[in-house]
């Protein structure tokens, strides 16, 4: 395979910048260049042009393809032992020429961390209490935080996902996937959070209104994420919950689901998502199936062994596709104060089992209602339901600092370093832990040092953290609970 990219190089090394095969060949280097044999053959038959128009090519490769050897640590680490190997043979123009130390100090980082800002044009007043939130509020902030975390997905990435089938060590697709699968599981809870199934049922009817307003953004890998999480049997067996949801609400309900159904390999989303202009953030699991499913139709070699240019062309196509919807600009404007409160929020780390526990506590097995979900529920936000956000104390903490700056920035209006226990108990309310005690500190206020243990107490809990997980599912208030 090198031997054809040489083809594109003379002696000097130059390449024809604008061949696009030439491109598609390097970026998917995983799938054809595995060893460096091409060079130690060409040493054991004394070629020493095609040694030189190697290190040229790759040469060629590390100065125009930088961004690649960032973004990809195992494709460093394997030009410095092409480095090793080729100093080992006294080579010392091939080694200068494969001279990997311009990596690090290329000014890459601008170009890598594309940060998604908030537009602060006009800046966005929203509320940091749930129950106060508009969905309009709540769909674009769960859309900044999806779009941040879609951004990070290298074409790397998308290329190691394919080859191992999984998410194993690709730490930035693991993060996406977890994102989703805790705003599912953060729906769930936001619901069960509720003591009475009036409230329920209106937190339920939120979310549908959100389910929406996600839909007109077109962020469709959210939207499987929420609709996932109505339609988990912890929530579609809440019968009392259910008789106080309006048919209309029911019936957008059944819309969404039918539009994310898994029938005829996701036909409808497909449909909806192949209409859409401009921004868009893709069901990311069906469209890892597709590169899964196109990587093993097709044989990597022909007769000959020549290389499957056409299964290069297509998987470089579908991954493009995906990268260039990263540069899309964001269509709205984000409050970092709720950022960061839904940041937290998120970090949740329940199982299925104590999912129902809370279900089963809210309501017993009766018979009386209609489930919400269809007969035939669809299948939604199934394809990574193994992978899980890893319990991170740096990053916990950090969370719960930025949240707790923001909660003082908009409620200490005298900054003296206190909010009322009023304000701190709807602040509360917006999370789906508050089982923890508060003790008050003076004349009903509550300290920043306060809430900031609180917050950090409630997050090691259901962050798994060593503090144990809290099974009594009864009725509490925020200031009074048996933990201990």
């Amino acid at each position: 395979s090198i031997i054809l990219c040489l083809l594109f190089s003379d002696l000097e090394g130059n390449a024809y910048q604008n061949n696009q095969l030439l491109k598609i060949i390097l970026t998917m280097h995983q799938f054809i260049i595995s060893s460096f044999s091409t060079y130690l053959n060409a040493l054991e038959k004394k070629s020493s042009m095609l040694c030189v128009k190697i290190c040229y090519f790759v040469r060629y490769w590390i100065t125009e393809f930088w961004v690649m050897f960032k973004m990809d640590s195992k494709l460093t680490k394997t030009m410095e032992e092409f480095q090793e190997l080729v100093k080992a043979n006294g080579e010392e123009l091939h080694c200068h020429l494969i001279d990997t130390t311009q990596i690090n100090s290329r000014d890459w980082s601008r170009k890598l961390t594309q940060r998604v800002k908030a537009n602060t044009s006009k800046k966005r007043k929203v509320s940091l209490l749930f129950d106060r939130l508009e969905p309009e509020e709540l769909s674009d902030h769960l859309t900044y935080l999806e779009f941040k975390s879609f951004r990070r997905i290298s074409f790397s990435d998308y290329q190691n996902y394919i080859v191992n089938s999984c998410v194993k060590e690709n730490p930035t697709m693991e993060r996406s996937i977890a994102l989703c699968n805790g705003i599912s599981q953060w729906v769930q809870l936001m619901v069960l959070s509720r003591p009475t199934p009036q409230l329920r049922a209106e937190v339920f009817i939120k979310f549908i209104h959100v389910a929406q307003k996600l839909h007109q953004l077109q962020n469709f890998n959210t939207l499987m994420a929420v609709i996932g999480g109505l339609c988990h049997s912890s929530i579609s067996r809440l019968k009392e919950t259910s008789s106080y949801v309006p048919h209309d609400v029911i019936k957008v309900f059944n819309e969404m689901t039918e539009l994310l159904s898994s029938y005829r390999n996701y036909d409808s989303y497909r449909r909806a998502y192949n209409e859409c202009t401009s921004f868009k953030i893709p069901i990311l699991g069906v469209h890892l199936k597709d590169l899964i499913s196109l990587y093993e139709a097709m044989p990597d070699y022909l007769e000959d062994k020549k290389i499957n240019i056409y299964k290069l062309y297509s998987l470089y196509n579908h991954i493009n596709e995906l990268i260039q919807l990263q540069e899309m600009p964001l269509p709205l404007e984000a409050n970092m104060d709720l950022v960061h409160l839904l940041t937290l929020s998120l970090d949740l780390y329940y199982t299925e089992d104590e999912i129902y526990e809370l279900s089963y506590a809210r309501e017993p097995r009766s018979h009386r209602a209609a489930p919400l979900t269809p007969s035939k529920p669809p299948v939604v936000a199934d394809w990574a339901s193994g992978v899980s956000p890893k319990p991170d104390p740096k990053t916990i903490s950090k969370h719960v600092q930025r949240m707790v700056d923001s909660v003082f920035k908009n409620y200490d209006h005298d900054q003296d370093g206190y909010i009322s226990q009023e304000e701190f108990e709807k602040i509360a309310a917006s999370f789906p832990f508050s089982f923890c005690v508060m003790d008050k500190d003076w004349e009903g206020l509550i300290s920043r040092d306060e809430i900031t243990a609180y917050f950090m107490r409630a997050s090691s809990i259901y962050s798994k953290l060593g503090l144990g997980f809290a099974h009594n599912f009864q009725e509490t208030t925020y200031l009074r609970n048996e933990l201990t």
